[in-house]
């Protein structure tokens, strides 16, 4: 087998076992068992626990990045590109329910070199997620800008949000990534086209 085809299986088998157990319950013989090889190959491939680890993270948030970054296509509505978005991320973690385990949970558990590489790809998703509502403002009035940090401060809340749903989605299968998207899209989107209008809450005293 192709070395890059054998260090996938591994990976994958890593993933499954660090997402369900955690870092320091899984076991390396766990992982070679599952990955159908030995564990002297394991160690030859990804030379330790904590490396195999690592290329778990570095793997699971290249492909979440991607996979939001292609639902987003240019040229479509802000709402239609936060809506593919939101849908890909929802997606993501259904179908890569481990992990999304791995980054989410197991990450930014187990020190501060894996929850760096969590964060980084967090901050990606806050880019695009950022750049999409800027884009939104100026979609409706032209060249009128929402304050930057008003922006930021709306990005971090719908990452947030979406964090959490799919947490709460990975407890109820029941929930599919499109009813979780349309869930935050209803909360989210309806808000920001009131923001972007000029329309602001403001407290009663």
């Amino acid at each position: 087998m192709p070395r890059a085809e054998r260090e996938r299986e591994m990976l994958d088998a890593a993933v499954r076992v660090i997402g369900r157990s955690g870092y320091q319950a899984a076991s390396m013989d766990e992982i070679a068992e599952a990955a159908g090889v030995s564990k002297p190959l394991v160690y030859l491939y990804l030379n330790s626990k904590e490396e195999l680890f690592t290329a778990c993270v570095e793997r699971e948030a290249r492909t979440l990045v991607g996979a939001v970054q292609a639902g987003v296509r240019a040229g479509d509505p802000p709402d239609r590109q936060l809506w593919r978005g939101l849908t890909a991320f929802f997606r993501y973690a259904a179908e890569r329910a481990d992990g999304w385990q791995v980054l989410h949970i197991r990450a930014r558990t187990h020190g501060e070199p894996f929850a760096r590489l969590a964060d980084t790809m967090r901050e990606q998703i806050l880019a695009l997620v950022t750049a999409l509502i800027a884009d939104a403002a100026r979609s409706e009035h032209g060249t009128r800008d929402l304050p930057a940090r008003e922006v930021e401060g709306l990005a971090h809340a719908l990452v947030g949000a979406a964090e959490s749903l799919a947490t709460r989605a990975g407890s109820d299968p029941t929930l599919t990534p499109a009813e979780s998207a349309r869930t935050l899209m209803a909360f989210a989107w309806t808000g920001l086209e009131g923001l972007v209008a000029g329309r602001r809450w403001a407290a009663g005293e």
